[in-house]
């Protein structure tokens, strides 16, 4: 069936090239594929929202969910007004969700971020779930899910070396050994504070506030989490050196994302 979700704030490419998550692929009619434990979606934009191609209602729900259907983003955007660069930036890419995804895929996705760039990581990504997850078919010729935690945990860095990762396999292993024996509980961060659910997650060696940030956003939708890159910094520095505006609010992740889509499309590639 294709379910219509109405917005005006959703772009696809906007929110799904956007460094967040990295398991969709762009179709040659625009669409995109993607998939999330064991769902797999194809989504279309139209002009005004996305048409997604899912099996029933629950799987609809199930989408609307990841793309935070439930957060008014034409509020946030609104509320972002009294700052003038924040509010160019928003209405500029007003089209980008943050995604509520799952916790272990997210949390091991932005450790192999750590030091790379996107197509490395997708790379990475991609062989890790073919080689340890599972394969599911579905009528666009199959994809694999992202293995969880006791899987990897049974592996060695031999296992993992033609991932071609790294410094961060330890990493990896590190955090899979934590979350399998129950040392870390993914479950227990979503009732945390955002401080607290932070240094929770940087007991996961390799973890550092970066990570931490991205996984406490992406994943558990605690937008008070403000990822800070090369890009970020440069930006705070030049525009916000005195603090960050008070009109961002709790939607500070939310902000992170629409400045820096704003400032990467204006600086010249070198």
């Amino acid at each position: 069936m294709e379910y219509h979700y109405k917005t005006s704030c959703l772009d696809l490419r906007q929110t799904l090239e956007s460094g967040q998550c990295f398991r969709w692929r762009r179709q040659e009619d625009g669409s995109y594929i993607g998939i999330s434990g064991c769902h797999i979606l194809k989504i279309a934009q139209t002009d005004d929202g996305a048409i997604l191609t899912v099996r029933d209602k629950t799987e609809a729900d199930y989408w609307l969910g990841y793309f935070d259907s439930a957060t008014d983003y034409e509020a946030v955007i609104k509320q972002f007004s009294p700052d003038r660069t924040l509010s160019e930036a928003a209405a500029e890419n007003r089209g980008i969700r943050i995604l509520r995804q799952e916790p272990f895929e997210t949390l091991i996705s932005f450790i192999i971020s750590q030091n790379n760039n996107i197509p490395r990581i997708t790379g990475i990504i991609s062989r890790l779930c073919e080689s340890f997850g599972d394969r599911i078919s579905d009528e666009y010729g199959g994809m694999y899910s992202f293995p969880d935690a006791k899987r990897l945990a049974a592996l060695t860095p031999d296992d993992l070396a033609p991932l071609r990762a790294g410094f961060r396999v330890r990493y990896i292993l590190d955090a899979a050994y934590k979350v399998a024996d129950g040392t870390v509980d993914l479950g227990s961060i979503r009732a945390m504070s955002y401080d607290d659910g932070k240094a929770y997650l940087k007991t996961i060696t390799g973890v550092g506030d970066k990570v931490a940030d991205c996984v406490l956003l992406f994943a558990y939708h605690k937008t008070e989490a403000f990822p800070s890159d090369v890009w970020i910094k440069r930006i705070v520095a030049e525009y916000y050196s005195d603090g960050l505006p008070e009109c961002m609010g709790d939607y500070k992740g939310i902000a992170q994302q629409y400045l820096f889509e704003y400032f990467r499309k204006r600086t010249p590639v070198k």
